[in-house]
């Protein structure tokens, strides 16, 4: 396991406008007073909407970030929790996708069950509060377990906490990840899998979150599954194979072709760049987000 992968379980453990906005009132608050600021809005064409994951650039500071997302024409951050939403309302930006409980120790065997769907709620609540859209989760590893009864315990879990995402106009995403190279033994390795899942708990507030790169290494084959899932799918992570860097012709996947594909479909979700820079890492990702707006 490499030092990004390390911080991003601990982090999960533990649409920029024309003026910038600040919160008031208690943390998530939907009453927003706006106020204005300089920055250089992008014009992209945004027929996919993007965003970012934090954790990939901890070292550059919060509202640093914030600036530099609204100047590329990002919509939201992903994976931070209510401290840093007060930031990205001041620049505009929502939060994507809010963390809950760990990566490895998930839904997937009952006696997890109680603490995971405790913070999947609370998660839950803080995300409607605040207007967000998501809410993440995970089957965590197998240990052992069987892929039939890891499935049916995660469905009888978020069976009991999918009606609370219904009525706060949550959607949960179970988030795709490889078990060949970063995350052994983890249980979502599959899209079938996690769709499954999907079509069992029933919900239109129940999805995947299909991360591009996890799934390039586990299956290939991005455009036509996307596709065939599309309904399923309600999130969406960047990354380019091998390495889990930068998106750009470096490395083997046709981003620009895959977000053509996406275009085509009803996804109306966020595509949310999920890459540990090599190099200077803004200007990574400002190259990200000017493949991907397509």
């Amino acid at each position: 396991m490499n030092k990004s992968e390390t911080t991003r379980r601990n982090i999960l453990q533990g649409i920029a406008g024309g003026t910038a906005i600040l919160a008031v009132g208690n943390l998530g608050s939907s009453k927003l007073i706006a106020q204005e600021v300089t920055v250089k809005h992008a014009k992209l064409k945004g027929r996919i909407k993007q965003s970012v994951s934090k954790w990939c650039y901890g070292k550059i500071p919060m509202k640093d970030f914030c600036k530099a997302c609204v100047e590329m024409g990002i919509g939201g951050v992903d994976l931070v929790g209510p401290g840093d939403w007060p930031t990205l309302k001041e620049f505009g930006l929502i939060g994507t996708c809010t963390p809950s409980h760990g990566l490895t120790v998930g839904l997937n065997r009952k006696e997890n069950h109680e603490e995971c769907l405790k913070k999947i709620r609370e998660a839950i609540e803080k995300t409607s509060e605040a207007g967000y859209p998501n809410v993440i989760c995970f089957p965590g590893n197998r240990n052992g377990i069987s892929d039939e009864e890891g499935a049916a315990n995660c469905i009888e879990a978020l069976k009991k906490v999918v009606g609370l995402a219904e009525e706060k106009k949550v959607t949960l995403i179970m988030e795709l990840l490889n078990s060949k190279v970063n995350h052994k033994d983890y249980q979502a390795d599959h899209t079938n899998w996690a769709v499954d899942i999907c079509k069992k708990v029933g919900s239109p507030r129940m999805k995947v979150l299909y991360d591009i790169y996890h799934m390039q290494i586990m299956e290939g084959d991005i455009i036509r599954t996307m596709k065939e899932n599309i309904e399923y799918i309600g999130h969406i992570h960047t990354g380019g194979n091998p390495g889990r860097n930068e998106i750009d012709d470096s490395q083997e996947i046709n981003y620009k072709a895959i977000m053509m594909a996406l275009t085509e479909t009803k996804y109306d979700g966020w595509v949310a760049h999920e890459f540990v820079p090599k190099r200077d890492p803004l200007t990574s990702l400002k190259q990200a987000v000017e493949i991907c707006d397509v």
